[in-house]
């Protein structure tokens, strides 16, 4: 069932992503005008041109990105009472990766640097770091984890002090292959992912009964002062796609029944200062 899920999500985000949907639109349009439905392109061809330079021209992805971005906060004080710091995958690039023979980082190498952080306040405790590849055509990629734990020594991190799971293709998974490596099964774990992926790895968390306390890093939205008129065709689309793939994502998880809410809320703090 698992499988089925995975798969199916990767064959509607191939249809449902920004990109994709202006593609096949625009494969629409041609039809239409192939067959002679002249009235029916022209309004299609019209409403992408609409879309397409909006996103061109301004930031719109930021609208749906912030939301997601500040649902959750950083601790406003380090809590003592911690077991281990988890680190969701997705700085590493795999397949760059094994067809360079290297370890090379993707956009989100700020979770890498921010476990390096939390590994010298917190000297003692383990680095867990979940991750495999998410690719369906190639599954089998680093199984080992080398990659993972080569950028995590790289950052300083000691070799004996990680705990390493690579098989793990999504968020739930994630949380469901981490279990075994979890020094207490009711303790309490710094959670350490991008803020745009927080709400839905805390509702994750919160449904299989691990304790998170998130650390949110990455950050891909403008603040609103900060929005302007720009013409990054590139740099939108990406923070658009990003974020229509989280929301699609949250929903999905939800209607599955894999996490605790559509959309976590960030729980109050009764930890102590570290």
């Amino acid at each position: 069932m698992d499988n089925l899920f995975f798969v199916s999500s990767k064959l509607i985000w191939g249809l449902l992503s920004p990109a994709s949907l202006l593609v096949w639109l625009l494969i629409l349009a041609t039809l239409l005008l192939w067959l002679n439905y002249f009235k029916a392109a022209r309004r299609l061809l019209t409403l992408l041109s609409i879309l397409a330079f909006a996103v061109m021209a301004y930031p719109v992805g930021d609208w749906l990105m912030q939301p997601l971005e500040t649902r959750f906060q950083p601790p406003a004080t380090m809590p003592e009472d911690i077991d281990g710091i988890i680190v969701l995958g997705g700085a590493e690039n795999l397949k760059l990766s094994t067809g360079w023979n290297s370890a090379e980082v993707g956009d989100s190498a700020e979770r890498i640097f921010a476990a390096a952080d939390l590994s010298r306040l917190y000297p003692e405790l383990p680095i867990i770091y979940t991750g495999g590849s998410n690719l369906v055509q190639m599954p089998d990629l680093d199984r080992e984890g080398r990659v993972s734990k080569t950028l995590l020594t790289q950052a300083g991190i000691a070799p004996e002090r990680i705990k390493l799971e690579s098989r793990a293709r999504n968020t739930y998974e994630n949380f469901e292959m981490i279990q075994p490596l979890l020094p207490e099964t009711d303790g309490q774990y710094l959670l350490i992912t991008s803020a745009f992926h927080m709400p839905r790895s805390v509702g994750i968390a919160r449904k299989q009964g691990v304790k998170v306390i998130p650390y949110p890093v990455d950050y891909r939205s403008n603040q609103p002062e900060q929005r302007y008129w720009d013409f990054a065709l590139f740099a939108h689309l990406e923070t658009l796609e990003v974020a229509w793939h989280e929301w699609l994502g949250l929903t999905a998880y939800f209607v599955t029944g894999k996490t605790s809410a559509w959309l976590p809320a960030q729980r109050k703090q009764h930890s102590q200062q570290h």
